[in-house]
């Protein structure tokens, strides 16, 4: 028997309980409660906006489980939103008080005697974004407003051309898409504006920008794939507040991209790998970039006789400025990494997505007090993200990733020339393409017989796929429609299998995709393994035919960080 949708009703809602989202609802509660009290002290004139429900609605089993950066945290927005923040004991890990920036070569390491102002982490703190996340909701909790795990957005509802709100996810739904016994359809929740901070690549935000054509214009948005561990290493091994980047081996020159080392408190050691998706090599293996990283002697003596605690992976937007789409849709805002704000130039972005949810905040109380969320009231919020900080560092770094689609070396020419001359390169915008579309076929790349070299994981230093997903916390339920949908099997087993030699296998950071050879009739063919996914979106970004979508599965399920 069919279930009745439940219909909630809400005035503000936030997709995603990021920083963006949550510094977002904290600012909007705060602002809402300084209107009321100065109209109750006779300070300001007008109606007080009573009764509200503001809502946060997370994908994720708790709030944090799905939060994974590198992280070193920017404090400008931190400050801006609680300037009380270090009296309420949040989850710093250590101030930065010291960077290195190598080049590596396979048994060899050459420190720069002069680091890069981006890379300079002065008055900045590492963190760890699920903990640091989780503080932001407890502040949150504080206040008037709801945060709802478990509940992930599936579609956006629209009354004519108009965002209303967004319907979750199906719950207990098997494989073939008929009802379980557990049934529970997703709910309606109607919302007079909503923002959407889901994150990299969020499944809302393809459908909004889609429909409103809000890229024209823009480049398409560029991305790197994060892969990293968190290592529990000996007393006395760690140097809390040490920032170490990398760059060099092992990627080769067609790639772009690097490696980062953060001590962090209670012996932790935060190693991760980060590589540019527009690669023309079609093996590229982020995962296999951060376990080869792992054998230089740099790292192998700093891990030595060190436990793997934790495991995550995780999309960058990093097309700068010139590839942030329009914002802003009669009933709907974008904040945060959905909205690529996210400046690559620094490796920093929970600052601009914090700001932002601020800013998206303030013209959501611009709305409420004039019960107006139309498109021309919503853009303010362009004109309040052009005033602020946030256009002045992004615009600073709007040719960066783009300055390295020649190679590594010439790409380090020119970035340094920008940073002298403000972001500025021979063009003032520098144009690209979807990633995928750099990816060269395997004969063209590799020649006939040519193939990457095989690497053994020893289970102690390196670790294969599924040894580092089991050490995300990743579950789903097995039964369910797979949230990876392939719009043509025929490409991936015949055509893919020619041409590419099926990247997928190589570029996922979770083994969710599996060639076998069929038993009936000998030839390749895909199997999935939603289960695995830790949600990075590598594949809905990199696959060359642009045939794999990422959606939202079941509440719930994917990674439980608690640590990255």
């Amino acid at each position: 028997m069919a279930r009745e949708r439940e219909v909630m009703e809400v005035d503000v809602l936030f997709v995603g309980a990021g920083p963006a989202s949550l510094s977002g609802a904290l600012h909007l509660t705060n602002l809402i409660r300084q209107h009321n009290q100065q109209i109750d002290s006779g300070q300001l004139q007008g109606k007080k906006l009573a009764d509200l429900t503001i809502a946060v609605i997370e994908k994720g089993k708790q709030i944090g489980g799905h939060s994974c950066s590198g992280a070193v945290l920017d404090p400008r927005a931190l400050q801006e939103l609680i300037p009380d923040f270090l009296e309420r004991n949040p989850p710093l890990e250590a101030p930065v008080h010291k960077d290195e920036l190598y080049f590596l070569t396979e048994k060899s390491k050459y420190k720069f005697p002069v680091l890069p102002p981006s890379l300079n982490n002065h008055g900045n703190y590492i963190i760890s974004l699920a903990r640091f996340t989780r503080w932001l909701a407890a502040q949150l909790n504080e206040e008037e407003a709801m945060i709802i795990p478990e509940y992930g957005g599936y579609e956006l509802l629209y009354e004519e051309d108009r965002v209303v709100g967004v319907r979750t996810s199906d719950k207990g739904v098997d494989k073939d898409g008929q009802p379980k016994a557990n049934y529970e359809p997703g709910a309606d929740i109607r919302a007079r504006v909503t923002i959407l901070g889901e994150g990299v690549r969020g499944g809302l935000t393809k459908q909004l920008v889609r429909k409103f054509n809000l890229d024209r214009g823009r480049n398409p948005q560029a991305y790197e794939a994060g892969v990293k561990e968190i290592w529990r290493v000996p007393a006395g091994r760690t140097r809390p507040g040490l920032v170490v980047d990398t760059m060099g081996w092992p990627l080769k020159n067609s790639d772009f991209g690097g490696a980062f080392v953060y001590h962090m408190a209670d012996n932790l050691i935060d190693v991760g790998f980060v590589v540019s998706l527009d690669s023309p090599d079609p093996a590229l293996d982020p995962h296999l970039f951060l376990q080869r990283f792992k054998t230089h002697p740099l790292m192998r003596e700093m891990l030595a006789g060190g436990e793997l605690v934790e495991y995550g992976a995780k999309a960058l937007p990093a097309g700068g400025y010139y590839a942030v789409p329009l914002l802003v849709a009669d009933g709907a805002l974008i904040i945060g990494d959905a909205g690529g704000l996210l400046n690559m130039m620094r490796l920093k972005g929970i600052h601009l997505a914090m700001k932002s949810g601020m800013l998206a905040a303030e013209t959501a109380f611009s709305g409420l007090l004039k019960d107006d969320f139309s498109r021309k009231t919503l853009s303010q919020y362009h004109a309040l993200l052009e005033e602020s900080w946030v256009e002045k560092e992004m615009y600073g770094a709007r040719n960066f990733h783009q300055s390295f689609h020649h190679g590594f070396m010439f790409g380090l020419v020119r970035s340094g020339m920008q940073m002298f001359l403000g972001g500025r390169d021979v063009q003032d915008h520098l144009t690209a393409k979807e990633d995928h579309l750099y990816m060269q076929r395997w004969d063209e790349f590799y020649g006939q017989s040519g193939k990457p070299a095989e690497f053994q994981f020893d289970g102690v230093l390196t670790f294969d796929k599924l040894s580092d997903v089991y050490k995300s916390g990743t579950i789903h339920e097995e039964n369910q429609p797979s949230h990876l949908v392939i719009a043509d099997y025929d490409v991936c087993n015949n055509r893919c299998t020619v041409e590419y030699r099926n990247p997928c296998e190589k570029f996922c950071p979770a083994s969710v995709y599996e060639i076998e050879i069929d038993e009936d009739t000998g030839k390749r063919k895909l199997k999935l393994n939603p289960s695995n996914c830790v949600h990075c979106k590598t594949c809905d970004i990199r696959d060359p035919y642009g045939i794999i979508t990422w959606v939202t599965p079941e509440g719930g399920g994917g990674p439980n960080w608690t640590v990255c």
